[in-house]
Parts: C-alpha cells; structure tokens; sequence
C-alpha cells in the first residue's frame, strides 16, 4: 500500500470534504481516505495494482472539485507563499472592494430609515433623485448597479454553489449563491412589475415593490459571508504558524568541504559523509557526528529542551539546530529527507491533515446538511405562504433559512483543532502523528512504561564488586571480556569500571547471546557465563551461597550480575540504573490526571519492588523478556483498559503496536519510528504527561467546537423560518442571518485558537533536573603564597557554557579576584587573589548568580 497526498481546490464546507472523501472511498484499493477542509488535503493509502493518482484525481474532479498530486515542493511550501495566508489576503482584497461598492448601496436604499433612527440629514440631491414612487425606477437600478459588481468580485459563491448544486452534492456555496442569487432575482423582477405600475398607471403597485427590492440583501449577503471567511482564513493561517517556525529551521544551503577547499551548496545536494562547516549564527544542516572544534547549540526549537548543549568532536548534532558560539565541522549521517527537522515537518504536517475519529459524525451530519436546510427552506416559505403571508414575506423567508445555515462550522471543528494541537506539541517536542491517535491518547486509563531508559537514565554504573574464590582484578577481567562485545547498557557499565580500575578485558571466543538472559563466551579451555538468575537455573549452578547478598542488592534497588566459569559460580557485580530527576514528578502527575501506572522490567522481583516504591508507581510486573511486553499489554487491554505504552521505541515495538497508543521516548533523531503513534523528542517522561494533558485539551476543544456548531444551527435554523413571529413578532432578516452566519465559523476557529496558550507544566521538575545534573563531591582546598590566596571552589548548579560564563563573571568582579578559571565538567572554579575572601562572601557572590557553593 503506498501513502499519497493531495492537493483538493473548490472545497468550502464539510459537505464539500464528505463528498470528495465519499467519491475516494468508492474507488478500488483505497483505504484510511482523508480530506481535511482546512489545509485543502486528501490523505490516502491506496493498493497500485488496483488503483493510481490518475484515477484518484479523476474521482476527485467527478465530485465537481479540483485535484493535484502533492509534491514535495508542495508539501514543504516556503513560509512566503504559504496558501492560508495568500488566501487571506485575496479575501482582503475582495472585502475591501465588496464594502466599497455596498456602501453606497445600503445609503441609498436606506438613506430615509437613517434618517428617521439616526437623524442623518439627507442632502436635497439625494431626494430629487431617488425619494418618491415617481423615481422608483431610478432607485432600483441605482442599487442594481451597485451590486452587480459586488455579485461580480464575490462570483465564487455562484459558480461552486450552483455547480455543486447540479451535481447533486449542494454545499455551503450553493446556499448563499442561492440566497443572493434569489434576492437579486427578485429585485429584476421588481423592477420589472414597477416597470409595469408605471406603463397601466397603477402607482400603488410600482409604492409597494418599490419597498421590497431586497437588491441591497444580495451584496450584503456575499459581502458579511466574505467579512466572516476572511476573518477565519487569517485565523486560519495563524494555525500552521508553528509549521511555517519548523520550515524556517531548515536551512537552504550549507557549507562543505570538498577537495580540501570550502565550498556552499543546496541542502539537497548534500551527501552522506560529507564534512559540513557550521560557524556561530548557522543552523545544523543535516544530523551527523562532531569531527573537530567545540560550541554550544541552540535545540530548543527541535526537542523542546531549552538550555544550550556543549557539543564537541564524537558528540551528535541534529538538523535545524542554531549553532551559538564557536565553529565546528561535523560528517553528514542523515541528509534530505531523512534528517530529523524534515521528518519532524512531515510528521507534522500529516497530522495536520489527519481526521479523529470524533470527525466521523460532523461528516455524517454534513453529508446531509445542506440538502436538508433547502427541503427546509422551501417547506417553510411554502407553509408561510399556505398561512396566508405575502409572497416578499415567504420569499424573505426562504432566504433567511439558506443564508443562516452554517456547514462550515461542522467542517472547522475538528481539523483546527487538530492542526493548533499538533503544531503546539511540535513546539514542545511532542510529535503526536495522527488526529486519530490525539483523539486516543485523551481517553486512556493506564499507562505502561518500560524501566530503562524510560524511568531510568539507562546509563547503570557498577556499585558493587563481590568475587567467590577469585581476585577482584581476575573477576573484572572475565566479566570485561564476556561484555566486551555488547552493546547492552549493563554491559558498558562492566566496561567502564574496569576500565577505571586499570583492568584489561579477557580475550574470549565462541560468543552466544541467551535473549534477555545473558551470554556464554570461551577462554582458556573454560565455559564463562554472564547473565541473571534465569540463566544460572538453566546452566544448574545454584545460587544459594549468594542468596543474602542477591537480596540486599534487589532491597537496594541494584540490579545483580551473575558470573559464572564452567559449572560454579565465580562472583558478581551489582548495577544501579537511577531515576531520570523528572521521573518521580512526572508519575505523580500521571496520578494527578487519573492514570494507573505500570511499570515493565526484565529485573527481579525485589529490584523492582524497591524502583516500584521509590516512584510511587502502583504496580511494576517483574522478570519480562522483551518479547513478553506486548502479551502484557494485550492483558490489561483485555481486562477492559485503554493503554498508552512508553518505551525506547526499539526494544519496546511489539508492545507500542500492541498498545492503544504507543509513545517513544528519548527516540531524539530516529523519530520516523512505525510503531509508534506519538515521539518525544526528549528522554523526559513530563513530554508524556504534557502529551496527555495536550491531547485532553485538543479532545475537549473539538467536543466545544461541535457544540457550537451543532447548537447554533439547531437554534438559528428554526428562528430564521420564523418559527417565533406569530407569537411574539420576531423575525431575522436576510442581512442579520448572513452576519450570524460568518460569526459562527469565526467563533469556531477563535475558540480552536486558544489552544496556542497551552503551556507545559515542566517548571516543578527543572529545579530537580537541575540540583540531579550538578551533585558534585565536596573538596575544597586553600594555599597561601605570601599575599597571594588560591582557592578551589565546588560550585552546584552549572549546567552548559552560558553558567559557565555567568561563574566566571561573577567571580572575576570580586574585589582583589586576579585570576579564575571554571571548569564546568568538575563543577568547580579555581580562583586567585591577592586578599583573603572569607568562604561567605563567595557563597553571596554566587547565590547572587544564580548558583550555589557547596565547598
């Protein structure tokens, strides 16, 4: 199946998008067909043995619409041409033009009620020439005039609304060309019966149409109509605005190294391998790897994160990135399409063009909306005119009920939303891929989440060292060697500490991976395992002269190592995964919002009881193979809950399919993850709580919007047939049902808007984040040399080079101070001076900094 993506013209309402949606879906090897009426888009999945573009685009223009492939120009449109905002102001235009011709229109038709409400003098000219039945004739056609160009500048509402009439798929175009159309109708025809009066002298007949032209009804119609579709294109247009932010953070060209020589080329002609140069004030152009030189980037626009990163030679850097400070060259990994900013701005843009499931019955009511409001229409102005009203009351009617009827409100509801949603969950780093899985997210009731790496850091380090009948030095070697091969978190943790205490690893062969229970290597003619309990039982080499210890490792919250030579045990490690500092925060808030918490893990019971305790997460399921995370999933499902699954997005696929809602987590630059319905661009588990608050916050604005549409059309269809004139004389006219009209689309999309003000609630966790990155151990020591002092100062708090410089500053400004030097990997300055400065006044000087001096 191949995904394809269109660009539909002529569409204006629901009714519009249900009929092209319902024309698609008619076509054979067509599935998850959506047409999204606010970007103009007809998304697909379509089988190329039964169907192609040709034959899609076909269906589309039988439908009586326009419709091209959508290519990659098209799909990534400059900022300067985006269409909402050309929309807006080719609507700007024709406003400007319309109110300028219905000015005059309305003062002469109505220059005599002015006067009466407003006392408004009328100039002795104006009555001469159009006051009297005697210039009934001249009145008319002064206002016929006047409007033609109106009808002219706003002919879209004829051509489409007629059209799509005679197709038989009538829309909202089709009820105000009728309207207005009509309302013109009758004022020729008007002016023919005065023409009439004039010739049989029969003056009371030329007084009484005269008075019922309704010629200014039809400018005024097309014109308020006009006022409200271009006040909700530039709403409109303000929803894509974080689309048209993430467009701009990719840059055009970039420079490379080429032959020995710098060169600048097109972003597309980039290639993988290539040395790229990005100096202070560039964006990263492509994702890759730091060669040589050092500098902090701005990430803030990609992931959300908005403290500076240091970035040196062996560190990643990601497309769309500012680069702030010093000039770096990195090797091209990722170009094109495949770089995080393009698949950030795809994503998002089909998720701007997806449809929730909730938008099924706008589509379903529009679908019939409009043909009914004409049976409605008609029915009404029939009845009035069986009750004995006169042919311009009926008539008036009619017109009311058509102009009054608003489609459009039913087609906004959602797809605002959803556009104003997913573009302010791209700003945070949340990339939520579909309406349908915003729409999902928002009812679940538990969620599952995988340990490491996902509550955990997911960098353990080896806290314990406990050899059986060997030397230490002899352990670490074995366990090295067995691990040396591993790409397993665990297994950089053996690697590193023996790696600190100068030991070098075993030269091992034979190697043989257990899925999710260790490994099996040879050396010397002996067997060595490393692995968990499971592995040990299965090999038969009992655990019971360690038993005390496994125990005190798992109430610590350690994960063991086992390690094994031939048949007997020969020691192990104990591993400590912690907890991101955001962690804790983030799972109370999940309580907060009336979420279960599970937590996955492959450790022990007892190691998982203690992560379990420490977190306050209600239950965590112990001893699960990676394989085995899914069938977990299936059970709660089963058990009739609706799951949302956190994890790696590698390791965790089977289970984020199987979820009602799968959410990848730190998945940073491998964003494109299929299993996956939402990617936070940060290891942060406070992005998934925001994902949950946001997609809560779009659910409840479409369910409002819907509400409004619904309402206003329920209560404003009945009014305009006059369903309250015979009891208390209440009637709206023509003119007022037209205003109603456009301010109930405004009113839709303004109230869509407010989702734009949506804030993370991250402010609780940055202090914790932040006191987490700064532990340092507490040394200080102090030197004299004759008048010179020396002394080295642990400072907390410093996290990125712009604290660096903050230190610095402050520390330089003191009084005597000579010389400083701050290093922010140790989380300490070394100052000189030439006086002694007692340990309080530093301690001011850098709380006054905004840091804290902790020796």
């Amino acid at each position: 199946m191949k995904k394809e993506r269109f660009t539909v013209t002529g569409m204006t309402c629901s009714a519009c998008s249900a009929r092209v949606e319902q024309a698609v879906r008619k076509l054979a090897g067509t599935e998850e067909v959506s047409v999204n009426l606010l970007t103009n888009s007809l998304q697909l999945r379509y089988d190329e043995q039964q169907t192609n573009p040709a034959a899609i685009i076909a269906a589309v223009e039988a439908a009586g619409y326009g419709a091209s492939v959508k290519g990659a120009k098209a799909e990534q449109p400059a900022p300067a041409e985006d269409p909402l905002q050309r929309h807006a102001a080719e609507m700007r235009s024709r406003l400007i033009w319309s109110v300028a011709f219905l000015l005059p229109t309305l003062y002469i038709s109505m220059h005599g009620l002015f006067a009466q409400l407003f006392g408004l003098p009328v100039p002795a000219l104006v009555r001469t020439v159009f006051d009297g039945p005697e210039n009934a004739i001249t009145f008319a056609f002064a206002q016929l005039l006047l409007v033609l160009p109106i009808m002219y500048l706003n002919r879209h509402y004829y051509i489409a609304g007629f059209r799509n009439l005679f197709h038989g798929a009538p829309n909202m175009d089709s009820l105000v060309g009728m309207g207005s159309m009509a309302a013109a109708a009758f004022g020729v025809f008007a002016i023919f019966r005065m023409s009439w009066g004039f010739g049989h002298g029969d003056l009371a007949l030329v007084a009484a149409y005269g008075k019922n032209l309704y010629l200014e009804s039809a400018g005024m119609i097309v014109t308020l109509i006009t006022v409200g579709k271009y006040l909700e294109a530039r709403a409109k247009g303000q929803t894509g605005q974080a689309l048209e932010k993430l467009m701009r953070l990719a840059p055009q060209q970039a420079t490379v190294v080429r032959g020995g020589k710098e060169c600048v080329v097109p972003v597309e002609q980039l290639a993988v391998g290539d040395e790229v140069v990005v100096r202070p004030g560039e964006r990263i152009p492509a994702d890759g790897t730091v060669v040589s030189g050092e500098t902090t980037l701005d990430e803030s626009a990609i992931t959300g994160e908005p403290m500076p990163a240091l970035k040196r030679a062996g560190d990643r850097v990601t497309s769309g990135a500012m680069n702030q400070r010093g000039a770096i060259h990195f090797r091209a990994e990722r170009v094109g399409e495949e770089t995080t900013i393009r698949q950030i701005i795809r994503l998002v843009d089909e998720a701007s063009a997806s449809k929730a499931p909730i938008a099924r019955m706008a589509d379903k009511i529009a679908g019939v909306f409009v043909p009914a409001v004409i049976l409605i229409a008609l029915a009404a102005s029939g009845i009035w005119l069986a009750l004995g009203a006169s042919v311009e009351f009926a008539f008036s009617i009619a017109i009311c009920v058509l102009v009054i009827s608003c489609p459009c409100s039913l087609g906004l509801a959602t797809p605002v939303a959803i556009m104003v949603g997913t573009g302010k969950g791209a700003e945070n780093g949340i990339l939520i891929k579909s309406g349908e899985a915003l729409e999902t997210l928002a009812s679940v009731d538990t969620v599952v989440m995988d340990k490491t790496g996902t509550i955990t850091e997911g960098r353990p380090r080896i806290t314990s060292v406990m050899p059986l009948g060997i030397p230490r030095e002899e352990l670490l070697a074995i366990a090295a060697g067995l691990e040396a091969g591993s790409e397993h978190p665990l297994a950089a943790a053996v690697l590193s500490v023996a790696a600190e205490e100068g030991v070098s690893s075993r030269a091992m062969t034979g190697f043989a991976a257990a899925l999710g229970r260790g490994v099996e290597a040879r050396a010397d003619g002996h067997v060595y395992l490393a692995g968990n309990e499971r592995l040990m039982a299965e090999r038969g080499i009992g655990l019971a002269p360690v038993r005390e210890k496994l125990d005190a490792l798992a109430a610590a919250g350690a994960t063991p190592l086992l390690f094994a030579a031939d048949d007997r045990l020969i020691g192990l490690l104990g591993a400590a995964d912690e907890p991101k500092a955001t962690s804790r925060e983030a799972i109370k808030r999940f309580h907060a919002l009336g979420l279960s918490v599970v937590m996955l893990t492959g450790d022990n019971e007892r190691t998982a009881e203690a992560m379990r305790a420490r977190m306050g997460i209600e239950r965590a399921i112990a001893g699960v193979l990676p394989e085995h995370k899914a069938a977990h999933v299936k059970e709660l499902q089963a058990a009739g809950h609706r799951v949302a699954m956190i994890g790696d997005g590698i390791n965790d696929a089977p289970a984020l399919a199987q979820a009602d809602v799968g959410i990848a987590i730190g998945a940073g630059t491998d964003i494109a993850i299929d299993s996956a319905d939402a990617v936070l661009m940060k290891s942060d588990l406070l992005d998934a709580v925001n994902a949950v608050r946001l997609a809560r916050a779009v659910l409840r604005n479409i369910k409002e919007n819907l509400f409004w549409a619904l309402i206003y059309n329920v209560v404003c269809i009945p009014l305009a047939a006059g369903v309250l004139y015979p009891a208390l004389g209440v009637k709206l006219s023509p003119v007022i049902g037209a205003a109603t009209m456009s301010l109930s689309s405004v009113c839709v999309v303004l109230n869509a808007l407010r989702l734009r003000f949506f804030r993370p609630a991250h402010a609780a966790a940055e202090a914790g984040r932040r006191r987490e990155a700064a532990e340092v151990i507490h040394n200080a020591k102090e030197k004299k040399e004759g008048s010179m002092m020396e002394k080295t100062l642990k400072i907390k708090g410093m996290m990125c080079a712009h604290c660096q410089q903050h230190v610095h500053d402050a520390l330089s400004k003191m009084a005597g101070v000579t010389n400083v030097t701050v290093d922010l990997a140790g989380g300490s300055a070394s100052v000189e001076a030439t006086r002694e400065i007692p340990q309080q006044e530093f301690a001011q000087v850098i709380a006054d900094a905004g840091y804290e001096l902790v020796g």
